[in-house]
């Protein structure tokens, strides 16, 4: 067991004015399995660089045990996936690269395979499992669920429960629920850490944030009732003085109005205290406030139909077919491992040129507004983005503000966006666009629990007509109506 200390951590980037992290203190224990939560843009993953050193900042980080960072570049990702993990650790046994693998149910033949040939869910497993061999390392997993199907999830989250070490970013309330048993928290004026899963902590924190909301209200009465006895006691003082003109007992007088004038300060200083006490709460309030969405509605009630589709890759048919209907009101979730086609079949009914058997019919003057997989695309600023997309302006910038955008955000070029900022700027768009059918890809990697639960609030509201793809168990559960398991 040993601890890592953070004292008076101060920093932020060259580029700008405003400190990221201000006098931060905190320490956790480096056996602790560890979820990192907070906002999208304020500083997790600066966070996990700064501890292993990669920027300079004031104040003073000790720990006894070194730093692994993952994700982490693989140089010749032609060669032999063993020989990449060997260089990564360099130490262990081909038996040991063995049991990881099979622990996250992966072919041995997987490490003579090479590494370019695998997907993004296998490469992320592999370099996970090759970390945890590296002995003496304390781990900061930056996001791993972002490439990984739900059962892949499920897998890497057993995974990590048996191991013990790490600092895990994630927004996958599931996920986390199943692996972690300490909650770092970023809130908006500190870091705090808290024992129990994410579940407990969420409970916990909005317990803590309804107490002081209530208390809040209490002190803002108070504060009234004390403005209102100020405003008397005052009367009453101006009054004693005007009876001092031709008074016969003048101490009596006087006496009066020094009582008035002690009361008087009296109330103002419990007014103060009260307004101090006030003050210093809900300085970590999170608010989710309320999104709106006014779809379209179509005359026909069948807006979509796939028969035995499935789309070919170098002129074969990878998926085996598939059939299903969307009608109007229905929210469809198409499940299945990574590479079964899911994203093929939305881009397909979004009109891409995608070699495929079967057919796909869509109602006429069907409106689609689509949110796809990859935000590379996102480039320069966000008054130029609007006008490409045809989107107006304020409605788009006021809902981002909703999404926990702040002015400043507003002035950065979209590319130097966190990944959830640029997610968050898809989705507005889509939500500006009014369709019949809204056609989401993966639409939450990388978007922060508080909008997660922001947008299905949203969906189940205004229950627009949908297809999507989403790995988040809890979202998928709350919103689809109907699952299409390829």
């Amino acid at each position: 067991m040993s601890m890592v200390k953070v004292e008076g951590l101060t920093f932020s980037y060259p580029s700008s004015y405003d400190n990221i992290f201000e006098n931060v203190n905190l320490q956790f224990d480096t056996d602790w399995k560890l979820g990192f939560v907070g906002r999208n843009g304020r500083g997790k993953t600066t966070f996990l660089r700064l501890l292993t050193g990669e920027y300079a900042y004031q104040g003073r980080i000790t720990a006894s045990a070194a730093f692994s960072y993952f994700p982490y570049p693989v140089s010749r990702p032609e060669r032999m996936t063993l020989e990449v993990l060997q260089e990564s650790c360099p130490a262990a046994e081909d038996w040991e690269f063995l049991r990881e693998l099979n622990l996250l149910e992966m072919d041995a033949e997987t490490l003579y395979r090479p590494f370019d040939t695998l997907s993004n869910g296998e490469r992320a497993k592999a370099l996970l499992a090759a970390l945890f061999l590296n002995p003496g390392r304390f781990l900061l997993i930056d996001e791993p669920t972002n490439h990984l199907d739900a059962k892949a999830r499920q897998l890497v989250s057993a995974y990590l429960r048996r191991k013990r070490g790490f600092l895990l970013v994630s927004h996958d309330r599931q996920f986390l629920d199943g692996c972690v048993d300490h909650i770092l928290s970023l809130n908006r004026s500190d870091i705090e850490v808290r024992g129990g899963n994410f579940s407990a902590y969420m409970a916990d924190f909005q317990d803590r944030q309804r107490s002081e909301e209530a208390q809040k209200e209490r002190l803002q009465k108070d504060i009234k009732r004390l403005q209102q006895s100020a405003r008397q006691t005052a009367v009453w003082s101006d009054r004693v003085e005007a009876s001092k003109m031709g008074a016969a007992d003048k101490g009596y007088v006087g006496h009066k109005a020094a009582k008035m004038m002690k009361r008087s300060k009296a109330i103002a200083d419990r007014q103060q205290r009260a307004i101090a006490e006030k003050s210093g709460l809900l300085k970590n309030q999170e608010s989710v406030q309320r999104l709106k969405l006014f779809p379209l509605s179509h005359h026909a009630d069948l807006l979509v139909s796939f028969e035995a589709v499935s789309p070919q890759y170098d002129g074969a048919a990878v998926p085996p077919p598939v059939s299903f209907t969307v009608r109007q009101g229905e929210r469809v979730a198409l499940d299945g491992r990574n590479g079964c086609g899911k994203s093929s079949l939305l881009k397909l009914l979004t009109g891409a040129d995608i070699r495929h058997s079967g057919s796909v019919t869509t109602a006429s003057g069907l409106v689609i507004s689509h949110v796809p997989q990859d935000t590379a695309h996102l480039r320069g600023a966000l008054t130029d983005y609007a006008a490409a997309c045809q989107i107006d302006e304020s409605l788009f910038k006021a809902i981002l503000q909703k999404m926990d955008f702040t002015k400043v955000q507003f002035e950065k070029p979209l590319e130097s966006c966190s990944d959830g900022q640029k997610k968050k700027v898809l989705i507005a768009r889509s939500l500006c666009e009014r369709a019949h059918l809204y056609v989401w890809d993966e639409p939450l990697n990388f978007i922060d629990v508080y909008s997660r639960m922001q947008i299905e609030a949203l969906l189940l509201e205004f229950a627009p007509t949908m297809v999507f793809v989403e790995h988040d168990g809890v979202f998928r559960e709350r919103i689809a109506t109907k699952v299409v398991t390829l």
